[in-house]
């Protein structure tokens, strides 16, 4: 049976090859942007399988509305992904508040405001897939990313405890982490830097952007690939929690892992020394882990 698709972020880039892919499935779709003719540009007029509406997934009243005109046209949405963002690379202390307000506004507040007007639809059906694109900076963090790896870290935590949430109403969440692909994810219009400049990370700034511009359309993943990959995942039976996408993320995320378990072991002994004399062993069931 084919399936609906909703995907925020459709203008450009993974977005846009998404949708296509999930077109070229045989699927029906309904991408969203913040300019609807943006949209319109990347997939054509609408038709029987294409609906472009404008999302601004920082507005809640924007992200009902273009899901009840996404229900109203299909009857039902099948696959929600969460790909809309942006990066802001910068050094921290080189930042300010609304920065970090306007980074987290669309990659963590936005998720949730879709999400939060699409789980009405697959709770009335017990059925659907939710994707939320993280990211490598999700899982391991760098210089330049206190605000993206912050939001993307956050979309990791809500993402696996929505999960948990769900899952015994027939909807599944997957948590997509890509490495660097060869988007515009890098281009000036995409990627935020500092709003201002201390001479103490000038070299390190420099560096930074130099490395970046020097790596844009370079990078080693292919977008469409991991597009097909996405529409795999959402028609599996048993899809991840997570997916690493790409031999960079693959090679980040188990190094990262190998770092926590030394970690763990190195300080175990003073770890488990923290409990009180009575402390039980057992969490209560269903209660978060701390």
């Amino acid at each position: 049976m084919s399936k609906v698709w909703f995907i925020t972020g459709a203008t450009r880039g993974l977005g846009t090859q998404i949708g296509r892919a999930a077109l070229a499935a045989g699927d029906t779709v309904v991408v969203t942007g913040r300019r609807r003719e943006a949209v319109t540009q990347a997939f054509g007029p609408d038709n029987d399988r294409v609906l472009s509406l404008a999302l601004d997934v920082r507005r809640e009243d924007q992200a009902r509305a273009a899901v009840e005109a996404a229900v109203g046209r299909f009857g039902r949405i099948d696959v929600l992904v969460n790909n809309a963002g942006y990066g802001a690379l910068a050094i921290f202390e080189e930042t300010n508040d609304a920065d970090a307000r306007a980074q987290y506004d669309t990659n963590l507040f936005g998720v949730m405001n879709v999400t939060r007007a699409v789980l009405p639809v697959m709770r009335r059906r017990r059925s659907g897939r939710i994707i939320n694109v993280s990211s490598l900076g999700g899982i391991v963090g760098g210089q330049s990313g206190s605000l993206y790896c912050g939001a993307k870290f956050a979309v990791e935590g809500f993402s696996e405890a929505l999960a948990e949430e769900v899952a015994r109403l027939g909807i599944r969440v997957s948590i997509v982490e890509p490495g660097f692909f060869r988007t515009d994810f890098l281009d000036e219009k995409s990627a935020h830097y500092s709003s201002r400049a201390l001479e103490d990370y000038a070299e390190v700034s420099a560096q930074l952007r130099r490395a970046y511009r020097d790596h844009n359309h370079k990078q080693a993943g292919d977008p469409m690939k991991l597009a097909r990959a996405i529409v795999s995942i959402a028609g599996h039976e048993n899809p991840p929690l997570r997916f690493a996408a790409g031999s960079d993320a693959v090679a980040s995320v188990r190094g990262k892992i190998s770092r926590l378990q030394a970690d763990l072991d190195a300080w175990e002994s003073l770890s488990r020394n923290t409990d009180a004399d009575s402390a039980a062993n057992e969490r209560p069931e269903g209660a978060l882990e701390a």
